[in-house]
């Protein structure tokens, strides 16, 4: 017996006989810390390890994007001396003022002068070392300046894909060869290729831009979320708030839960059918696609603001009922309000998603050639990912880096649309 002594109180205890086998001092106890410690550190290990090597494919993929679609943004373009006193255009500059400049340029021949340029400046093969819609530049040179009409002038005006390809990068060893010999003769520069953001698809990859299919994508994502946002927030709160708990109520439930989980492509099928086949809308619109994007949608828009909406303390919906507010106003001015980060959070989810799809808008013909921008939502338009995926399908290497350069407009387009919910977030939300 020992005797052991607590402020004020004399404790006697007995000696153990022998150790718990709970007490930590005991060597089969140590073993078990030692192992729970080391599975804890390759526990450590190994969720480091995972986030480095998603940061490393996403590096890998970014960097990747970068060095493919930089490229994408600067233009190969030649210098090419032109004598317009020999070639003769029977043109009055004062038309060149009007609406009509285009069509007199081309009927007096600024096309078959470009060509005959490019021969007398480079030879026989002069004109396959520009791009095919050189002579549009020669033409806006032109219209800009009427006097150069009655002299001489150099105009820069697009490489040929190969020989722009060739200037930034490796290509063929012909084209290699031309790029070297216009160099020597300062006649090879670079510059800001302005066409790619301001321009629509073009059958030429030096012509050929995302500005078309870029406010498609803003039409369509409008239309989206102008469908979307309103009513999946009006279900989930009729859905939590107000509907009754019944076998149809939780039908409901289990529908919207799979609705999230369909193929997209289904989801193009069914605004096939529907809209197109049933209500005869336009077809290729960025009304259709947003119509369709916005069914979507909609489900993942619910399921958040239903989990934001149960995510509110109840003590909020007491204290306000409590001070006499009625039940739509416990609703609208404070459940709703501590609701909408939640609520937000879904919204960037399901848009950005609808964002990047192409299954979809492929399935209700929004992949045809489009040459000039959409002005309406009934308008024929094409989206930034189905361009990607057009031009990635083509054979000349020069739609490579225009295919990466649009990835890169796309990544800068989902961003700036995910950080401005973002702050729209961040601004309405509010800790307890």
């Amino acid at each position: 017996m020992s005797e052991t002594l607590v402020p004020g109180i004399a404790v006697t205890a007995a000696e153990p006989a022998e150790r718990a086998p709970t007490d930590w001092r005991t060597a089969s106890m140590q073993r078990r810390i030692r192992r729970r410690y080391a599975a804890e550190r390759r526990f450590r290990f190994l969720g480091l390890a995972a986030v480095v090597l998603s940061a490393g494919f996403l590096a890998v993929l970014l960097i990747s994007m970068l060095f493919n679609g930089a490229s994408g943004f600067v233009q190969t373009q030649i210098a090419l001396p032109m004598d317009f006193t020999r070639a003769g255009l029977a043109i009055d500059p004062a038309r060149l003022k009007g609406p009509g400049a285009d069509l007199a340029l081309v009927s007096a021949g600024i096309e078959q002068t470009t060509d005959a340029a490019a021969v007398a400046a480079y030879g026989n093969d002069g004109v396959q070392f520009l791009s095919d819609g050189a002579w549009l530049s020669v033409r806006d040179a032109v219209k800009r300046n009427p006097a150069i009409l009655r002299g001489r002038a150099t105009i820069w005006v697009p490489a040929a894909g190969k020989i722009d390809v060739a200037a930034k990068r490796e290509g063929d060893p012909a084209s290699e060869a031309i790029v070297a010999q216009l160099r020597a003769r300062n006649a090879l520069s670079s510059s800001i290729n302005l066409p790619f953001l301001t321009a629509s698809d073009s059958n030429d990859p030096t012509r050929a831009g995302i500005w078309g299919a870029f406010k498609g994508s803003l039409f369509t994502m409008f239309v989206t979320l102008l469908l979307a946002f309103p009513i999946g927030v009006l279900s989930a709160l009729y859905l939590e708030e107000y509907a009754p708990r019944n076998r149809w109520t939780d039908l409901i439930e289990v529908s919207i839960n799979n609705l999230a989980a369909v193929p997209s492509i289904i989801f193009g099928l069914l605004g096939l059918a529907v809209f197109l086949g049933t209500f005869g809308l336009p077809r290729s619109a960025p009304i259709v696609g947003g119509l369709t994007l916005a069914l979507m949608t909609m489900p993942v828009i619910v399921i958040a603001g239903r989990n934001a909406i149960k995510a509110v303390p109840p003590s909020i919906r007491d204290a306000a009922l409590g001070v006499g507010a009625s039940p739509i106003q416990v609703v609208f001015h404070h459940v709703l309000p501590l609701a909408l980060p939640g609520i937000l959070t879904g919204t960037i989810i399901g848009m950005a998603r609808a964002l990047g799809e192409t299954a979809p808008l492929l399935m209700i013909g929004m992949r045809a050639f489009i040459a000039s921008p959409p002005d309406k939502l009934t308008d024929p338009a094409t989206a930034l990912p189905v361009q990607i995926f057009l031009w990635s399908d083509q054979i000349d290497r020069a739609f490579i880096e225009k295919t990466s350069a649009a990835i890169l407009v796309l990544l800068v387009f989902l961003l700036a649309m995910n950080g401005f919910a973002i702050y729209l977030r961040n601004k309405f939300e509010t800790r307890w």
